[in-house]
């Protein structure tokens, strides 16, 4: 026997073994196709929400970081200035007024500075919002998930529906004189 024929003219080796039908239609899926593909896609979405979901909440953090930067800001203004800027401007009060009128009116002004700093702290940390977007668009996917969710169409359409189909179960390129059967 020779390497390139065998007996007849068929060859003694094969190159290439199909794992698949060759000649069946690209548009016939198997169930286990459809439920790899469903599986696949579910997984993808699931990912996608996470991945939505941790972007929403870091842009969160990122936010009460910032509003919690202007609450320590107006902590060390609060602590530090009221020390040395205090005994400063008091004294330079002094000279016009009686000390303890210049002392009061020195405490009045770092009891402002801190709290307009403590307001705007309270500002940035009141935008912050909840991850909005992952908690609709999981709303969204439970709906689409349900097993007939689409009830809340309403009898009118469903009514339509059933009559479009005659009863029975539409296929695509069937038309309405077919088999009852599905023959």
């Amino acid at each position: 026997m020779s390497k390139g024929d065998g007996k007849n003219g068929v060859p003694s080796t094969l190159t290439t073994i199909p794992l698949t039908d060759p000649h069946a239609k690209p548009a016939e899926s198997s169930i286990g196709d459809l439920i790899k593909d469903a599986t696949t896609q579910v997984s993808t979405l699931v990912r996608a929400e996470v991945e939505l979901a941790r972007a929403e909440i870091t842009r969160d953090v990122k936010k009460g970081l910032t509003g919690s930067v202007f609450f320590i800001a107006a902590l060390v203004v609060l602590f530090y200035s009221t020390f040395f800027f205090f005994f400063f401007v008091a004294e330079l009060l002094d000279t016009w007024l009686w000390r303890w009128v210049a002392y009061l009116i020195v405490f009045g002004i770092m009891v402002v500075a801190g709290a307009a700093l403590a307001l705007l702290g309270f500002l940035k940390v009141r935008r912050i919002r909840g991850p909005r977007q992952t908690i609709e668009s999981v709303k969204e996917t439970r709906t689409a998930l349900t097993p007939g969710h689409d009830k809340a169409a309403g009898p009118e359409l469903r009514a339509k529906q059933l009559t479009e189909s005659h009863g029975r179960h539409a296929k695509r390129g069937d038309d309405a004189t077919g088999d009852p059967s599905g023959g």
